[in-house]
């Protein structure tokens, strides 16, 4: 039986304030609680709130058939708690159901893991204990920033724990290969390596509302038919949560698209399932060599968009060269990304 997964992404950095020259060695204060406020509840009011209400209705009114995962960075957790508790309760009520899978990530939504092991290991297990924190979960499977991955991080990744890793089912990698299999890692093949289908993931984020698309308007059964024409076992389909209200807003019916889409993927013998329960139930059918990071960005699928010129990875190298004077600061404040 061919499984659907649907994982959402939620993360919100902490805006700094404009810090002037002459506030140096006068204010030690860096962030901007207005904005931080502002951004976090308008976005969490239009997406995040309605996105996972929408969720608990479908695992309540399908009777424990409909599953989900969601990824949420430490970071944004931080502030949901601040500004908008009423979402933590909502989370805490879809964790209560057992039917919602949360994911391990980096605590901060960081690059640690392209240059610093044991800074990326420290934020992977601080974001571990929040989640256990908050919801009474522990993730089996990891998700890296913006789906980082490589071939050198997967032995990482595995003696941490996880059952298994998502990651880009990038063209340049797979080739010729599906991205609804399960793969074993390059380097250790114990590693399970799970691929997100960014073509029925990008249809839903960039063309759901886009009046000029030729599968506009785009129906549950339409979108159900899609899926099982695909070739593979398991569909991985994963977005970022702002999709739902603000890439694509309520008037353009995508809360009732999500809420129709239980019935029209069941109706046709297919299940729903967590990452988890697909690298559980499916053994790997090859292995996947990734030598170089991939990430779900841009058309590229690499870490260009962070590291692509010379003035980003001089940034980059003197940012993670401060890393030895911070942590002897040992100061909360200035934890390091």
């Amino acid at each position: 039986m061919k499984a659907i997964c649907f994982y959402f992404q939620i993360h919100q950095p902490f805006r700094l304030k404009r810090y002037r020259f002459f506030d140096i060695g006068n204010d030690h204060y860096y962030y901007d609680d207005f904005a931080n406020d502002d951004i976090i509840t308008r976005i969490a009011y239009r997406s995040y709130i309605p996105a996972a209400e929408t969720l608990l209705n479908m695992i309540q009114e399908g009777k424990g058939k409909f599953k989900c995962a969601i990824s949420i960075t430490g970071v944004a957790l931080e502030q949901c708690e601040q500004y908008v508790p009423e979402f933590i309760d909502l989370l805490k009520k879809l964790a209560d159901t057992g039917k919602v899978e949360f994911l391990a990530e980096t605590y901060a939504h960081s690059l640690s893991s392209l240059t610093e092991p044991e800074e990326f290991m420290a934020q992977v297990k601080d974001h571990e204990k929040k989640l256990n924190d908050l919801f009474g979960v522990k993730p089996k499977v990891f998700r890296n920033t913006e789906l980082i991955y490589c071939d050198d991080l997967a032995p990482q990744i595995l003696n941490m724990g996880y059952k298994g890793v998502i990651t880009e089912g990038a063209k340049h990698i797979l080739g010729w290969k599906s991205p609804n299999y399960v793969y074993a890692g390059a380097v250790n093949q114990r590693q399970k390596v799970m691929l997100r289908n960014y073509k029925l993931s990008d249809d839903l984020t960039f063309k759901f509302s886009c009046k000029e698309w030729n599968e506009w308007p785009l129906t549950a059964d339409k979108y159900a038919e899609w899926i099982e024409g695909s070739t593979g076992e398991s569909v991985n389909i994963c977005v970022d949560s702002s999709t739902f209200g603000i890439a694509n807003e309520a008037p353009s019916g995508i809360f009732e698209f999500v809420k129709a889409l239980p019935e029209a993927i069941i109706g046709r013998g297919m299940e729903f399932d967590t990452l988890e329960g697909s690298a559980t139930k499916h053994q790997p059918i090859g292995v996947l060599s990734c030598p170089h990071p991939i990430s779900w960005a841009d058309e590229e699928r690499d870490v260009t968009a962070w590291l692509g010129n010379e003035l980003q990875n001089e940034a980059f190298s003197k940012l993670y060269g401060l890393k030895a004077k911070v942590a002897k600061v040992n100061n909360p404040d200035f934890n390091f990304v």
